[in-house]
């Protein structure tokens, strides 16, 4: 700990390294919260989870029953143990309620005042979160699997939207209206999602087990198609030439940063690619269990070094390395299998849904303080207790330990003290909270 701060001080260090190290380590801790409950809602399962980017605090959530839920994650109580309560409900008594199985939820990325849902019913609704009531709805001639809106958009307001016809839909937000219509695909579109670093380019997977590329400003055809083989005919047989998976493409993920595209497929295999070139990195995660027909929604880390996949496989989450594909960890505690799942950039938690009904809260493991003391009961560390020095806080706005906002003197500060205070415990604010660090 007080290696890093003291690179920091010293200008030697990233500023954010400290930060990143601290967010891994949260990550890798991460267990079942037992002193948080989500209040059940939904009478079947939950096939899809969104927070909001704006605040952090609000949650989304979509079920089998055709409820979608606003959850407000805030503890209000200050208590230890408390339950994340709903807010809003489209409960089963409202009139604009979805008929069949709501499949995406998603917030508008620039403000919690609109969200936009998908449905089995063949249509998909921009809401109004403060009348929960429609604003515009969009009729399709099919099931609807899967739809996304751009995180950085700033020059349109499309929705791409993925349905049980081949034909991906491209509908704005401005007109009311479907625009445009993408063809490549021969199958249902189970995954459509925008890329976080160009506001044009759009993946797509389908049940052709193909995943394409497109800059939607572009009228002649997909940029490309990813190819699990790169290219290499003489290891692919005829009929997995330019596939990504040997069966269904059902998930999509980019990375924060915009860089790396993951897929997952119904041949139990999840695959990195270079978003920028379409190559597989080869990456080997290994078998990961996904025997869903419809959408798979995993999430990668954001912040950490290095960044983690949150993938669901079958009752549990597997949680793996981004480019090493090593597994790290099974958070085991749904009944049935775990259709979705969400990352909390904030906060470094997880949250995720299943065909049990449940919502699960994953948490890190809070550093515990660990101060060291001589067997006679002696202070090891007698600087410790020198007037004036009092709780130590290390704050993000300034560099080293510091006490009431201001940094001590420590005079004839060598090594040796140095290294005492290594094993000391210093206490500093993350994501609205104290958080201890040893």
């Amino acid at each position: 700990m007080l290696g890093f701060l003291s690179a920091r001080q010293a200008g030697l260090d990233d500023p954010l390294r400290l930060r990143r190290a601290e967010s891994t380590r949260r990550v890798l801790s991460l267990t079942l919260n037992p002193d948080r409950d989500v209040d059940r809602i939904h009478g079947n399962g939950i096939n899809t989870i969104d927070i909001d980017a704006i605040e952090g605090r609000y949650m989304l959530s979509g079920g089998a029953d055709g409820v979608i839920v606003i959850y407000d994650l805030e503890n209000h109580s200050g208590k230890q143990q408390y339950t994340c309560s709903p807010v809003r409900t489209v409960g089963r008594s409202s009139r604009h309620v979805h008929k069949f199985s709501v499949e995406t939820v998603q917030w508008y990325p620039y403000d919690t005042g609109m969200f936009v849902s998908s449905s089995f019913d063949k249509t998909m609704k921009v809401w109004d979160t403060e009348t929960l009531k429609p604003a515009e709805m969009f009729e399709f001639e099919d099931n609807v699997y899967s739809h996304h809106l751009s995180p950085i958009a700033r020059k349109h307001g499309l929705i791409a939207v993925g349905t049980k016809n081949p034909k991906i839909q491209l509908c704005d937000l401005k007109s009311g209206s479907r625009i445009h219509v993408l063809q490549g695909h021969r199958a249902e579109v189970l995954s459509v999602r925008w890329s976080p670093r160009y506001e044009y380019i759009l993946a797509t997977a389908s049940a052709d087990s193909k995943v394409n590329v497109w800059d939607v400003r572009r009228a002649s055809g997909s940029l490309f198609t990813l190819d699990q083989h790169n290219g290499e005919k003489s290891k692919a047989s005829s009929q997995t030439v330019n596939t990504a998976h040997n069966g269904r493409v059902n998930g999509l993920c980019y990375t924060a940063d915009g860089l790396y595209l993951l897929t997952t497929g119904t041949d139990d295999r999840m695959r990195l690619w270079n978003s920028a070139t379409g190559e597989n990195t080869l990456v080997n995660y290994g078998k990961v269990c996904n025997e869903s027909r419809k959408q798979l929604q995993f999430t990668v880390s954001r912040g950490c070094s290095p960044e983690f996949v949150f993938v669901p496989c079958g009752s549990s989450v597997a949680v793996y390395a981004l480019h090493t594909g090593e597994l790290i960890t099974m958070l085991r505690g749904h009944y049935n299998n775990v259709d979705c799942c969400e990352f909390h950039p904030d906060f470094q938690e997880l949250y995720s849904g299943g065909k049990d009904g449940n919502l699960l809260a994953w948490v890190p493991v809070v550093r515990t303080a660990d101060v060291e003391e001589v067997s006679n009961g002696e202070n090891k560390f007698p600087w410790i207790s020198a007037p004036g020095f009092g709780p130590w806080s290390a704050g993000w706005g300034g560099a080293g330990l510091r006490q009431g906002g201001h940094s001590p003197r420590l005079l004839g500060c060598g090594p040796a003290l140095l290294e005492g205070l290594a094993s000391w415990t210093a206490l500093w604010p993350c994501g609205g909270a104290t958080r201890t660090l040893a």
